[in-house]
Parts: structure tokens; sequence; C-alpha cells
């Protein structure tokens, strides 16, 4: 369950990483005059975004995580997996972002990561 929530937590911040590169992609890349049906204007922009490799190989390790994550449930409790799953992904997200140099709150960040683990904790005793 840990290990799901530190590999979500992880593959988060790298996506948002490799959706800011594919943003500042498309800003750059110059419109063409005559508009496109807006549906198929979404899906060159989504197809766009999984050929960005640094949003799309989190992106799969993500997925795959969750696969693991569904059979866990299959042998834990869901009481316990689901509560110390996402907690451990909210702490893993802010500690992956600070390390690849988002801004933020450096001191509420780790104190947010601190009463986290705090809870993840109570929750496995």
């Amino acid at each position: 369950m840990v290990a799901v929530g530190l590999v979500w937590g992880s593959t988060n911040a790298l996506m948002r990483k490799g959706a800011i590169i594919w943003d500042q992609k498309l800003k750059s890349t110059p419109h063409p005059n005559t508009p496109l049906n807006p549906i198929l204007n979404t899906l060159k922009n989504w197809l766009n975004l999984l050929l960005t490799w640094q949003y799309s190989i989190p992106f799969l390790i993500n997925l795959s995580a969750s696969a693991t994550f569904f059979a866990i449930l299959s042998d834990t409790p869901i009481s316990l997996a689901v509560p110390v799953t996402n907690a451990t992904t909210f702490a893993a997200t802010a500690v992956f972002g600070l390390i690849l140099g988002e801004e933020t709150h450096v001191g509420l960040a780790l104190f947010g990561t601190f009463l986290i683990v705090l809870g993840v904790y109570i929750c496995i005793l």
C-alpha cells in the first residue's frame, strides 16, 4: 500500500512536469487559420500529450500502480488500504514536487507531510 502511494505520488509530480512541457510546446506551435472541429482538436491535443514522453512514461507507471492497488484490495480491508495509500500519495506528491523544484511553501508542505505520515502510522497500528 505504501509502495503504491509512493509510486502514485512520484508519478503525479512527474506527470505535472510533463504536462507543463506539453503545454509549452502547444503554446509555441503556430495555429492554423482554419478552425478545426472542436472534437478533432481535442483528440489531436490529447494525442500530442500522450506522445510527450515526459508525460506518457510516468502515466504508464501510474496505471501499473493502479492495477497493483486493485490487486491489493482483494487481500486488504478497504478501510485500511484506501486511507494509507491516499495519505502516502499526498505526502509523496508534496515531497517529489519539492525535489522537482515546484514552487511551494516548504514549511507547510513538510508539516502536512509529517501529519500524513503520523496518520498513516496510527492507521497501521
